[in-house]
Protein backbone atom coordinates (compact mmCIF):
# COMPACT_ATOMS: atom_id res chain seq x y z
CA UNK A 1 0.00 0.00 0.00
CA UNK A 2 1.47 3.42 -1.11
CA UNK A 3 0.81 6.33 1.74
CA UNK A 4 -0.04 9.31 -1.54
CA UNK A 5 -2.51 11.31 1.05
CA UNK A 6 -1.43 13.11 4.41
CA UNK A 7 -4.03 11.49 5.85
CA UNK A 8 -2.67 8.27 5.19
CA UNK A 9 0.44 9.01 6.75
CA UNK A 10 -1.33 9.93 9.73
CA UNK A 11 -2.87 6.41 9.69
CA UNK A 12 0.92 5.07 9.44
CA UNK A 13 2.51 7.43 12.18
CA UNK A 14 -0.76 6.63 14.47
CA UNK A 15 -0.15 2.79 13.86
CA UNK A 16 4.14 3.01 14.50
CA UNK A 17 3.20 4.98 17.32
CA UNK A 18 1.32 2.49 18.75
CA UNK A 19 3.49 -0.22 18.09
CA UNK A 20 6.27 1.56 20.28
CA UNK A 21 3.67 2.36 23.05
CA UNK A 22 2.40 -1.66 22.84
CA UNK A 23 6.71 -2.11 23.51
CA UNK A 24 6.18 -0.17 26.41
CA UNK A 25 3.48 -1.85 27.76
CA UNK A 26 4.94 -5.30 27.41
CA UNK A 27 8.22 -4.15 29.05
CA UNK A 28 6.30 -2.31 31.65
CA UNK A 29 3.90 -5.54 32.27
CA UNK A 30 7.27 -7.37 32.74
CA UNK A 31 8.36 -4.47 35.33
CA UNK A 32 5.33 -5.13 37.13
CA UNK A 33 5.62 -8.79 37.31
CA UNK A 34 8.72 -8.73 38.41
CA UNK A 35 8.69 -6.86 41.22
CA UNK A 36 5.86 -8.45 42.38
CA UNK A 37 3.30 -5.78 41.71
CA UNK A 38 0.79 -7.96 39.93
CA UNK A 39 -1.37 -7.72 43.10
CA UNK A 40 -0.23 -3.99 44.09
CA UNK A 41 -4.02 -3.25 43.60
CA UNK A 42 -6.11 -6.13 44.51
CA UNK A 43 -9.06 -4.76 42.64
CA UNK A 44 -9.88 -3.81 38.95
CA UNK A 45 -9.96 -1.48 37.20
CA UNK A 46 -9.05 0.61 40.22
CA UNK A 47 -7.14 0.95 43.08
CA UNK A 48 -8.21 0.02 46.51
CA UNK A 49 -11.60 1.50 45.15
CA UNK A 50 -10.05 4.46 43.60
CA UNK A 51 -9.15 5.35 40.32
CA UNK A 52 -5.62 5.91 41.63
CA UNK A 53 -2.99 4.66 44.08
CA UNK A 54 -4.77 5.80 47.89
CA UNK A 55 -2.87 8.62 48.70
CA UNK A 56 -4.35 11.01 51.67
CA UNK A 57 -4.74 9.84 55.17
CA UNK A 58 -8.61 9.35 54.64
CA UNK A 59 -7.92 7.18 51.95
CA UNK A 60 -5.31 5.08 52.91
CA UNK A 61 -7.78 4.26 56.22
CA UNK A 62 -10.59 3.40 53.57
CA UNK A 63 -8.81 1.23 51.79
CA UNK A 64 -7.60 -0.58 54.96
CA UNK A 65 -11.02 -0.95 55.71
CA UNK A 66 -12.37 -2.34 52.78
CA UNK A 67 -9.21 -4.35 51.92
CA UNK A 68 -7.88 -5.63 55.30
CA UNK A 69 -5.78 -9.26 53.94
CA UNK A 70 -4.04 -7.26 51.21
CA UNK A 71 -2.42 -3.74 53.18
CA UNK A 72 -1.54 -1.33 50.94
CA UNK A 73 2.52 -0.75 49.21
CA UNK A 74 2.41 2.53 47.51
CA UNK A 75 5.23 1.56 45.31
CA UNK A 76 3.74 -1.67 43.97
CA UNK A 77 0.33 -0.17 43.33
CA UNK A 78 1.73 2.59 41.24
CA UNK A 79 3.32 -0.29 39.05
CA UNK A 80 0.38 -1.74 38.41
CA UNK A 81 -1.79 1.30 38.16
CA UNK A 82 1.06 3.10 35.59
CA UNK A 83 0.79 -0.19 33.86
CA UNK A 84 -3.16 -0.32 33.99
CA UNK A 85 -2.91 3.53 32.43
CA UNK A 86 -0.85 2.99 29.59
CA UNK A 87 -2.03 0.04 28.60
CA UNK A 88 -5.55 1.70 28.35
CA UNK A 89 -4.19 4.50 26.43
CA UNK A 90 -3.07 2.10 24.00
CA UNK A 91 -6.36 0.15 24.11
CA UNK A 92 -7.89 3.91 23.06
CA UNK A 93 -5.74 4.27 20.14
CA UNK A 94 -5.81 0.77 18.95
CA UNK A 95 -9.49 2.11 18.91
CA UNK A 96 -8.52 5.48 16.89
CA UNK A 97 -6.76 3.00 14.36
CA UNK A 98 -9.95 0.68 13.51
CA UNK A 99 -12.10 4.19 13.11
CA UNK A 100 -9.87 5.55 10.67
CA UNK A 101 -9.49 2.08 9.08
CA UNK A 102 -13.04 1.64 8.11
CA UNK A 103 -13.26 5.27 7.31
CA UNK A 104 -11.31 4.46 4.43
CA UNK A 105 -12.08 2.20 1.72
CA UNK A 106 -8.56 1.51 0.65
CA UNK A 107 -6.94 0.84 4.24
CA UNK A 108 -6.74 -2.76 6.18
CA UNK A 109 -9.46 -4.09 8.05
CA UNK A 110 -9.07 -7.47 9.29
CA UNK A 111 -5.88 -6.40 11.04
CA UNK A 112 -7.30 -3.58 13.47
CA UNK A 113 -10.13 -5.53 13.85
CA UNK A 114 -8.25 -8.43 15.09
CA UNK A 115 -6.20 -6.03 16.85
CA UNK A 116 -9.50 -4.34 18.82
CA UNK A 117 -10.80 -8.06 19.21
CA UNK A 118 -7.30 -9.10 21.09
CA UNK A 119 -7.15 -5.76 23.38
CA UNK A 120 -10.28 -6.72 24.66
CA UNK A 121 -9.76 -10.58 25.17
CA UNK A 122 -6.33 -8.64 27.34
CA UNK A 123 -8.21 -6.57 28.94
CA UNK A 124 -10.36 -9.03 30.32
CA UNK A 125 -7.39 -11.37 31.17
CA UNK A 126 -5.45 -8.46 33.12
CA UNK A 127 -8.94 -8.42 35.01
CA UNK A 128 -8.39 -12.21 35.35
CA UNK A 129 -5.11 -12.08 36.50
CA UNK A 130 -5.93 -10.05 39.55
CA UNK A 131 -8.97 -11.56 40.60
CA UNK A 132 -7.91 -15.23 39.97
CA UNK A 133 -4.80 -14.21 42.19
CA UNK A 134 -2.13 -14.66 39.56
CA UNK A 135 -3.32 -17.76 38.32
CA UNK A 136 -0.60 -19.04 35.88
CA UNK A 137 -2.36 -20.09 33.05
CA UNK A 138 -4.15 -16.39 32.99
CA UNK A 139 -0.91 -15.33 33.70
CA UNK A 140 0.98 -16.79 31.12
CA UNK A 141 -2.18 -16.03 28.87
CA UNK A 142 -1.89 -12.11 29.37
CA UNK A 143 1.74 -12.27 28.22
CA UNK A 144 1.30 -13.98 24.91
CA UNK A 145 -1.71 -11.07 24.25
CA UNK A 146 0.59 -8.49 24.95
CA UNK A 147 3.09 -9.94 22.70
CA UNK A 148 0.21 -10.61 19.82
CA UNK A 149 -0.57 -6.84 19.97
CA UNK A 150 2.74 -6.08 19.33
CA UNK A 151 2.86 -7.94 16.15
CA UNK A 152 -0.05 -7.02 14.83
CA UNK A 153 0.56 -3.59 15.22
CA UNK A 154 4.25 -4.63 13.33
CA UNK A 155 2.02 -5.94 10.49
CA UNK A 156 -0.06 -3.62 9.72
CA UNK A 157 2.98 -1.32 9.55
CA UNK A 158 4.41 -3.85 7.15
CA UNK A 159 1.29 -3.54 5.52
CA UNK A 160 1.09 -0.04 5.21
CA UNK A 161 4.93 0.76 4.52
CA UNK A 162 5.99 2.37 1.21
CA UNK A 163 7.34 -0.29 -1.61
CA UNK A 164 7.69 -3.65 -0.47
CA UNK A 165 11.15 -4.73 -2.07
CA UNK A 166 10.60 -7.24 -5.23
CA UNK A 167 11.81 -10.80 -4.64
CA UNK A 168 10.80 -12.52 -8.08
CA UNK A 169 14.91 -13.04 -8.34
CA UNK A 170 14.89 -15.41 -5.79
CA UNK A 171 12.61 -17.71 -7.39
CA UNK A 172 9.42 -19.51 -6.67
CA UNK A 173 10.94 -22.47 -5.47
CA UNK A 174 13.44 -21.62 -2.76
CA UNK A 175 10.99 -18.92 -1.98
CA UNK A 176 8.32 -21.75 -0.76
CA UNK A 177 11.34 -23.10 1.13
CA UNK A 178 11.79 -20.34 2.40
CA UNK A 179 7.72 -20.03 3.77
CA UNK A 180 7.94 -23.49 5.08
CA UNK A 181 10.58 -22.68 7.50
CA UNK A 182 9.66 -19.30 8.16
CA UNK A 183 5.66 -20.72 9.52
CA UNK A 184 7.88 -23.33 11.30
CA UNK A 185 9.95 -20.96 12.87
CA UNK A 186 7.49 -18.59 14.32
CA UNK A 187 5.67 -21.42 16.04
CA UNK A 188 8.97 -22.68 17.29
CA UNK A 189 9.81 -18.93 18.91
CA UNK A 190 5.97 -18.85 20.02
CA UNK A 191 6.29 -21.96 21.83
CA UNK A 192 9.40 -21.22 23.68
CA UNK A 193 7.51 -17.57 24.44
CA UNK A 194 4.64 -19.47 26.13
CA UNK A 195 6.95 -21.57 27.97
CA UNK A 196 8.93 -18.41 29.14
CA UNK A 197 5.96 -17.39 29.97
CA UNK A 198 4.96 -20.80 32.09
CA UNK A 199 7.82 -20.61 33.80
CA UNK A 200 7.57 -17.15 34.65
CA UNK A 201 4.20 -17.53 35.80
CA UNK A 202 4.94 -20.56 38.29
CA UNK A 203 8.20 -18.75 39.53
CA UNK A 204 10.56 -21.38 38.67
CA UNK A 205 13.07 -19.13 36.92
CA UNK A 206 15.49 -19.77 40.08
CA UNK A 207 15.03 -23.15 40.68
CA UNK A 208 17.68 -24.47 38.52
CA UNK A 209 21.17 -22.39 39.00
CA UNK A 210 23.69 -24.78 37.00
CA UNK A 211 24.15 -24.61 32.99
CA UNK A 212 23.80 -25.61 30.92
CA UNK A 213 20.55 -27.90 32.19
CA UNK A 214 19.92 -28.07 35.86
CA UNK A 215 21.20 -29.68 38.77
CA UNK A 216 21.99 -33.28 38.48
CA UNK A 217 19.40 -35.05 39.28
CA UNK A 218 16.54 -33.46 37.29
CA UNK A 219 15.73 -36.19 35.96
CA UNK A 220 14.24 -37.93 38.91
CA UNK A 221 12.51 -34.95 39.64
CA UNK A 222 10.88 -34.35 36.53
CA UNK A 223 6.97 -34.10 36.51
CA UNK A 224 4.78 -33.81 33.74
CA UNK A 225 1.86 -32.37 36.33
CA UNK A 226 3.75 -29.42 35.87
CA UNK A 227 2.29 -28.27 32.50
CA UNK A 228 -0.95 -29.01 33.44
CA UNK A 229 -2.88 -25.67 32.84
CA UNK A 230 -5.54 -25.85 35.23
CA UNK A 231 -4.41 -25.81 39.11
CA UNK A 232 -6.18 -26.80 41.81
CA UNK A 233 -7.92 -23.66 43.64
CA UNK A 234 -6.00 -21.85 46.28
CA UNK A 235 -6.57 -18.22 47.64
CA UNK A 236 -3.69 -16.91 45.91
CA UNK A 237 -0.95 -18.08 43.28
CA UNK A 238 1.90 -15.57 44.05
CA UNK A 239 5.09 -16.74 44.69
CA UNK A 240 3.99 -19.90 43.16
CA UNK A 241 2.10 -23.29 44.22
CA UNK A 242 3.84 -25.82 42.42
CA UNK A 243 6.78 -28.19 44.37
CA UNK A 244 10.17 -27.98 43.89
CA UNK A 245 10.15 -30.70 41.37
CA UNK A 246 8.00 -29.39 39.14
CA UNK A 247 9.05 -26.25 39.22
CA UNK A 248 12.43 -28.40 37.69
CA UNK A 249 10.51 -29.68 35.58
CA UNK A 250 9.43 -26.08 33.82
CA UNK A 251 12.46 -24.32 33.96
CA UNK A 252 14.38 -27.66 32.25
CA UNK A 253 11.82 -27.77 29.58
CA UNK A 254 12.40 -24.18 28.64
CA UNK A 255 15.79 -24.05 28.64
CA UNK A 256 15.62 -27.29 26.35
CA UNK A 257 13.53 -25.46 24.33
CA UNK A 258 16.13 -22.70 24.22
CA UNK A 259 18.34 -24.87 22.58
CA UNK A 260 15.63 -26.35 20.09
CA UNK A 261 14.50 -22.53 19.09
CA UNK A 262 18.67 -21.82 18.96
CA UNK A 263 19.24 -24.29 16.07
CA UNK A 264 15.82 -23.26 14.25
CA UNK A 265 16.51 -19.73 14.28
CA UNK A 266 20.35 -20.03 13.51
CA UNK A 267 18.73 -22.23 10.22
CA UNK A 268 16.25 -19.76 9.61
CA UNK A 269 19.34 -17.13 9.82
CA UNK A 270 21.40 -19.42 7.54
CA UNK A 271 18.36 -20.13 4.97
CA UNK A 272 18.23 -15.96 4.59
CA UNK A 273 21.98 -15.52 4.51
CA UNK A 274 22.04 -17.18 1.28
CA UNK A 275 19.52 -15.06 -0.51
CA UNK A 276 21.51 -11.55 -0.42
CA UNK A 277 18.15 -9.62 -0.28
CA UNK A 278 17.06 -11.03 2.78
CA UNK A 279 20.69 -10.75 4.54
CA UNK A 280 19.38 -8.12 6.68
CA UNK A 281 17.05 -10.79 8.38
CA UNK A 282 19.89 -13.19 8.69
CA UNK A 283 22.28 -10.57 10.93
CA UNK A 284 18.84 -9.54 13.03
CA UNK A 285 17.98 -12.82 13.91
CA UNK A 286 21.63 -13.40 14.99
CA UNK A 287 22.04 -10.59 16.78
CA UNK A 288 18.66 -10.98 18.43
CA UNK A 289 19.35 -14.86 19.40
CA UNK A 290 23.23 -14.10 20.57
CA UNK A 291 21.40 -11.49 22.90
CA UNK A 292 18.66 -13.72 24.10
CA UNK A 293 21.08 -16.17 25.35
CA UNK A 294 23.21 -13.77 26.89
CA UNK A 295 20.59 -12.14 29.01
CA UNK A 296 18.99 -16.16 29.69
CA UNK A 297 22.45 -17.19 30.84
CA UNK A 298 22.79 -13.44 32.92
CA UNK A 299 19.87 -14.41 34.48
CA UNK A 300 20.67 -17.72 35.82
CA UNK A 301 24.48 -16.48 36.75
CA UNK A 302 23.56 -13.68 38.70
CA UNK A 303 20.16 -14.96 39.64
CA UNK A 304 17.90 -12.78 37.88
CA UNK A 305 18.69 -9.21 38.36
CA UNK A 306 15.60 -7.35 37.61
CA UNK A 307 16.56 -5.24 34.43
CA UNK A 308 18.05 -8.57 33.04
CA UNK A 309 14.83 -10.08 33.43
CA UNK A 310 12.92 -7.64 31.76
CA UNK A 311 15.43 -6.93 28.79
CA UNK A 312 15.12 -10.55 28.61
CA UNK A 313 11.50 -10.58 28.26
CA UNK A 314 12.06 -7.46 26.22
CA UNK A 315 14.48 -9.63 23.20
CA UNK A 316 12.40 -12.38 23.41
CA UNK A 317 9.61 -10.07 21.78
CA UNK A 318 12.01 -8.37 19.29
CA UNK A 319 13.50 -11.73 18.49
CA UNK A 320 9.28 -12.93 17.45
CA UNK A 321 9.01 -9.65 15.51
CA UNK A 322 12.16 -10.34 13.24
CA UNK A 323 10.45 -14.05 12.77
CA UNK A 324 7.52 -12.42 12.05
CA UNK A 325 9.19 -10.02 9.73
CA UNK A 326 10.84 -12.42 7.85
CA UNK A 327 7.98 -14.54 7.27
CA UNK A 328 5.51 -11.66 5.99
CA UNK A 329 8.24 -10.59 3.59
CA UNK A 330 9.06 -14.27 2.42
CA UNK A 331 5.23 -15.31 2.40
CA UNK A 332 4.72 -11.72 -0.09
CA UNK A 333 7.29 -12.33 -2.00
CA UNK A 334 6.12 -15.97 -2.41
CA UNK A 335 2.78 -14.66 -3.60
CA UNK A 336 4.23 -11.92 -5.88
CA UNK A 337 6.23 -14.39 -7.37
CA UNK A 338 3.76 -16.50 -7.74
CA UNK A 339 1.32 -13.63 -9.62
CA UNK A 340 4.39 -12.90 -11.75
CA UNK A 341 4.48 -16.36 -12.88
CA UNK A 342 0.92 -16.13 -14.31
CA UNK A 343 1.63 -13.00 -16.48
Amino acid sequence: MILTNKNDRYFFYLVSFSFVLSLAVVALGAFTRLTEAGLGCPDWPGCYGFLTVPQTALEQQTAAEFFPQTPLEPQKAWNEMLHRYIAGTLGIFILAINIMAWRQLSRPKLLPLLLLITVIIQALLGMWTVTLVLMPVVVMAHLLGGFTIVCLLWLLRLQLHIGHVSMTQVGIKPLYRLRIAAIVSVIVVISQVALGGWTAANYAALVCTQLPICEANWQQLFDSKAFLLVHPQHDSYQYGVLDYGQRVSIHVVHRIGAMVTTVVVLAMAWLCWLQPILRRYSWGLVLLLTLQIALGVTNVAASLPLAVAVAHNVTGLGLLVMMVTVSYRVGAGYRQSQQHRRY
